[in-house]
């Protein structure tokens, strides 16, 4: 077993995954698994540069990772970068204080090695059921990743619709509007034409739903008193249940989704804009049910380490 340590940070959160993975098999068995709100992405979409608060947040968190994996003695470190700290004129001062903190570069990857690791992370429990293509579907903060592919990706595409994104871009009321929800759907559909242009959307047998604001409208559809990872993880939710808890959603103030018993703090004023990318995919595919995996772009990174 080689003991690794992957480190993901996107728009919204950043993550840190502590596992051992057996190199033969590539069984990942989780030592620790945590999440931070930090929202990296804060204002990028409008400014282009990540903001100062932004980073100490980042850094904050880095910090406490750096503790976290030397108390288990990892091997090796790998620290992936997504879409915020791609379109940021000020890069460089991300990537010089995660070097300052964990000894590492961060990889500020493309859209398309995103997707890759997040088809690995997310579908290697699932290639044992069934024989046609997955689509997998990674909703973040910035951008949403598409995939199609059996056992490995067969084509993929990283399009600019993220929770975080849409919702700076359009939301001014709460709840939203009509007008805000119709223009952060009109952005959402001109991103999937986009995306069908590169990936057969409509193709794939099995939709598989990755992330944060997948798993958040799954934990409200089953009813759960509180976010439980094994519940959520392989569940089956409906396209029906889909579109009834983004209606709820949709209808609902800060407050009121705050008071909902699954929801992150960090999520509650983003959940609305990654509830209706998640329920245009299934619309624009025609899927009946989206597989939720909690396995994802953390455990594509770390299987990249043996």
């Amino acid at each position: 077993m080689t003991r690794v340590a992957a480190i993901d940070c996107g728009t919204n959160s950043i993550r840190l995954l502590v596992a051992d993975v057996d190199p033969v098999s590539g069984e990942v068995t989780d030592l620790d698994r945590r999440m931070t709100i930090v929202r990296l992405g804060q204002g990028v979409d409008r400014t282009g540069r990540l903001a100062p608060e932004a980073l100490e947040r980042t850094f904050a968190a880095c910090r406490e990772y750096a503790a976290v994996i030397k108390e288990y003695g990892a091997e090796r470190l790998r620290f992936v970068a997504t879409s915020a700290s791609r379109d940021a004129e000020n890069r460089d001062d991300f990537v010089r204080g995660v070097m300052d903190i964990l000894g590492v570069e961060p990889e500020v990857v493309t859209g398309d090695q995103e997707a890759e690791f997040s088809f690995t992370g997310a579908t290697k429990e699932l290639k044992d059921s069934g024989s046609g293509e997955y689509l997998v579907v990674d909703i973040g903060g910035g951008s949403t990743e598409f995939v199609v592919g059996r056992t490995h990706a067969r084509a993929a595409r990283s399009v600019d619709i993220g929770c975080v994104r849409l919702t700076e871009r359009h939301v001014r009321s709460d709840p939203p509007s009509e007008a805000e929800v119709a223009a952060i759907r009109a952005d959402i559909e001109a991103a999937l034409d986009l995306a069908e242009q590169t990936v057969p959307l409509r193709d794939a047998e099995t939709l598989v739903g990755l992330a944060g604001s997948v798993t958040t409208v799954a934990a409200i559809a089953l009813g759960l008193a509180e976010y439980d990872s094994a519940a959520i993880h392989r569940s089956r939710v409906s396209y029906e249940r889909v579109a009834e808890v983004t209606a709820r959603l949709l209808a609902a103030t800060h407050d009121e989704r705050s008071a909902i018993p699954v929801m992150h703090p960090g999520r509650v004023d983003v959940i609305v804009s990654g509830a209706l990318v998640l329920l245009a995919v299934m619309e624009r595919t025609g899927a009946r049910e989206v597989v939720v995996s909690e396995h994802d772009i953390l455990d594509g990174i770390a299987l990249s380490l043996v």
